[in-house]
């Protein structure tokens, strides 16, 4: 211990330690300024405004004034393609030289959805639905069917559509409805070999009335008669439709 005392004592302790206080400061000194220097103390500069320019007008601005940037985009059917939409840091923002700005840009292509099933929706609902999924809605097209407003059918560019299949994100997708009401016109059905209960029962099926009764010949029995003629006709080819209600006159015989 006492020679500890003694080397603290002497010339050679004394001129290490101020060599190392020195050495020290001089570390420190290096340290800070390297540090300024580095950082770019008190040196910053003004975001530019770029909204509402084009992608390239902006990175030319970037580019020209020391900032580095990264880009992302995002789909908006009604803004036009290239267009700068957001920024980060906002403009007018003081920052360091070199800092990062992130641009959202409108790209040019739609990301793809999935059609949902609108099938049975009521418009309303359905109207909803398809902006959930970036869709639009189309035409109306109104069929006649006793579910008013209600969707029957789905089409996409004049084409019938099924639920899932991939469309582009801000479509307008075309509805099929019912009008509420039905079809006003029907097929008259085939009744030649029914009895007459058996035919007013399909009449009744098919919307349409009992006309006129007419017997053809001796009729033992009226509950076995059969029909063997009708007016209107058969609609055999679908294409001779009658209003709801029309009477059919039948003729019957044994």
């Amino acid at each position: 211990m006492n020679k500890l005392f003694q080397y603290l004592r002497t010339q050679t302790f004394r001129k290490n330690l101020i060599i190392a206080i020195i050495s020290g400061v001089i570390f420190l000194l290096l340290l800070f300024y390297s540090l300024r220097f580095y950082t770019r103390h008190g040196e910053s500069i003004e975001v530019p405004a770029l909204k509402g320019i084009s992608i390239e007008n902006a990175i030319e601005k970037l580019e020209a004034q020391g900032f580095r940037y990264q880009v992302d985009s995002v789909y908006q059917a009604d803004k036009q393609p290239g267009l700068v939409i957001e920024q980060d840091p906002d403009p007018g923002t003081k920052v360091k030289l070199n800092r990062t700005l992130y641009l959202t840009i409108i790209t040019k292509n739609a990301p793809e959805v999935q059609l949902p099933n609108l099938t049975e929706m009521a418009l309303l609902e359905a109207i909803s639905t398809l902006n959930n999924y970036g869709l639009k809605l189309g035409d109306t097209i109104y069929i006649p069917d006793i579910a008013r407003d209600r969707v029957l059918d789905v089409k996409y560019a004049g084409q019938k559509i099924n639920a899932g299949q991939p469309i582009p994100k801000g479509s307008k997708i075309d509805l099929v409805l019912g009008n509420g009401m039905g079809d006003s016109e029907v097929a008259v059905p085939n009744l030649v070999g029914y009895t007459l209960d058996e035919a007013i029962f399909s009449l009744k099926g098919a919307s349409l009335t009992l006309g006129t009764v007419k017997y053809m010949g001796p009729v033992v029995d009226s509950a076995s008669a059969r029909v063997v003629s009708q007016t209107p006709e058969a609609d055999t080819s679908n294409m001779k439709k009658v209003s709801i209600g029309t009477p059919v006159n039948l003729a019957l015989s044994n």
